[in-house]
């Protein structure tokens, strides 16, 4: 509980870092804008589009009664927008970063410069930095799709699909969207998508706490434009302490500005 509340930590911490510097705040709103701009018309196309595709994948029901056939492509219907919204809150963090790289990257740049120590430099040409990340970001989608079909299929369940699998969903969807916006600043530091990886599994529930969160968030409208600048912010500060705390006991890693870091897992 501990790790989780540490999570949270971070990501208020980030918040009030841009509103603290509100140029940033602004200049981090721009990818956002663009990338809200394109999932709303993708997901306003879906919304559209869900019943026709439901149909289309169950022509065996065609001769069901008007009641059952209502019933079960209704629920299709929403399972279908329900794993469309599900890819849409986690890749749109990928594709707003992919876009916004050279605005996020002078953000986390920032964020360092502003607590102090090192500020740890790619010195890769933008298009590296840019085929870097979207290759990381389509390894990791990869991973998010698998998990998507199992809790898609898990939603046929009983029970379970109506309970288990949606918390399920916004713990997965938390997970990889913290590990999208530490990649800005463990980058910078040079560290493969391997690596990041194992540091993240190394403290769960603290990426949990951060990601969750936000998560619920951005399912709002508008939300997750607006809060991105500082979730980037915040995804700094908690990969600063990450990397201090893997190369030093965790008493001496604390994060900035509110105290000891939460315990490590052994």
């Amino acid at each position: 509980m501990h790790d989780l509340a540490g999570g949270f930590r971070y990501l208020l911490a980030g918040q009030r870092w841009v509103l603290r510097h509100g140029r940033w705040l602004g200049f981090g709103l721009l990818p956002g804008l663009v990338s809200l701009a394109l999932y709303a018309g993708a997901l306003i196309g879906l919304g559209y589009g869900a019943d026709d595709l439901t149909a289309w994948a169950t022509p065996f029901a065609d001769d069901w009664s008007a009641f059952w056939l209502g019933l079960f492509r209704g629920f299709l219907t929403a399972l279908f927008f329900g794993l469309g919204l599900f890819l849409a809150v986690i890749t749109f963090t990928a594709v707003t970063l992919l876009i916004g790289q050279p605005f996020y990257e002078s953000l986390s740049e920032q964020v360092d410069r502003s607590e102090g120590g090192e500020v740890p430099q790619s010195g890769l040409p933008l298009w590296r930095e840019l085929w870097i990340s979207a290759r990381d970001s389509v390894k990791v989608l990869g991973r998010v799709v698998l998990y998507g079909i199992g809790l898609f299929v898990l939603g046929f369940v009983p029970v379970i699909g109506q309970t288990v699998v949606p918390v399920l969903g916004f713990c997965v969807s938390g997970y990889f969207l913290t590990q999208e916006l530490t990649s800005v600043a463990l980058q910078r530091r040079k560290m493969e998508l391997p690596e990041r990886l194992v540091l993240l599994r190394s403290r769960r529930l603290l990426v949990l706490g951060f990601g969750v969160p936000l998560v619920l968030a951005f399912v709002v409208p508008l939300v997750a434009v607006f809060l991105m600048p500082g979730a980037v912010a915040g995804a700094t500060l908690m990969a600063r302490d990450l990397m201090r705390a893997d190369d030093a006991p965790a008493a001496e890693a604390a994060p900035a500005g509110f105290g000891p870091p939460p315990p490590a897992f052994s």
